[in-house]
């Protein structure tokens, strides 16, 4: 099975990623599909994701976003087939154990979108920091310490993308969101941007294949 929404993200994802860069991604959209509709296991689902990236290297810097995907697909689609108490089950330690230094934060984004489509609310960066990150918790200083140059540029939300885009060259490179700071910053400033709108955030891009790839992911997503 795949989740509608996961389905629509990896064809968005592809495509912007195609139109930044010099390689047809949108030819892979099925083979993606193949693998996350598939009957196989989470694991061999990972695999042959994974497969799909060694054989195709222009596509490296979205192995770990596709990674996000599959699970989120796995949570939302796959699960349903499995037992009620799964995820509390020692197999899905065992994954969570192997796939510990797998994904990005995009998961955290993608699995707030969906609960902000439950609950019926606009996405927004302080309901995001607070209400699902819970940031200000003592108990979350991980995720505090994760997102501190977003909680920090939180004033970003009225600039031009192109302090966005300033701010974000400026991380340090160790920083976990380093990559995905443009991205979501520009998100959470507009989650219905115009075409107008996209080509100024492409403009001021670090990483305009990968940037707007997560864009797009992010939009369609939501």
């Amino acid at each position: 099975m795949i989740d509608p929404k996961v389905a629509s993200a990896i064809e968005a994802g592809l495509e912007a990623f195609s139109k930044y860069s010099s390689f047809n991604a949108p030819s892979l959209t099925r083979v993606f599909e193949d693998v996350f509709t598939s009957e196989n296991d989470f694991m061999t689902k990972v695999d042959l994701v994974d497969e799909v990236f060694n054989d195709h290297p222009q596509l490296e810097s979205l192995r770990e976003v596709f990674f996000d995907l599959l699970l989120v697909n796995f949570f939302s689609a796959d699960v349903k087939k499995l037992e009620e108490d799964y995820l509390d089950s020692p197999e899905w330690e065992d994954i969570e154990e192997q796939t510990l230094d797998r994904g990005t934060e995009l998961l955290n984004m993608l699995l707030y979108l969906n609960e902000c489509e439950d609950e019926d609310i606009e996405p927004d960066l302080e309901d995001y920091l607070k209400e699902f990150l819970l940031v200000d918790e003592d108990e979350f200083q991980d995720e505090y310490r994760i997102y501190e140059p977003v909680i920090a540029h939180q004033i970003l939300m009225e600039s031009p993308v192109a302090e966005i885009g300033k701010v974000a060259k400026q991380l340090p490179e160790d920083s976990e969101l380093k990559e995905l700071f443009y991205p979501l910053m520009c998100f959470f400033q507009n989650i219905n941007p115009s075409v107008e709108e996209k080509n100024s955030i492409a403009d001021n891009a670090i990483d305009k294949e990968f940037d707007m790839a997560v864009l797009e992911i992010l939009i369609s997503f939501s």
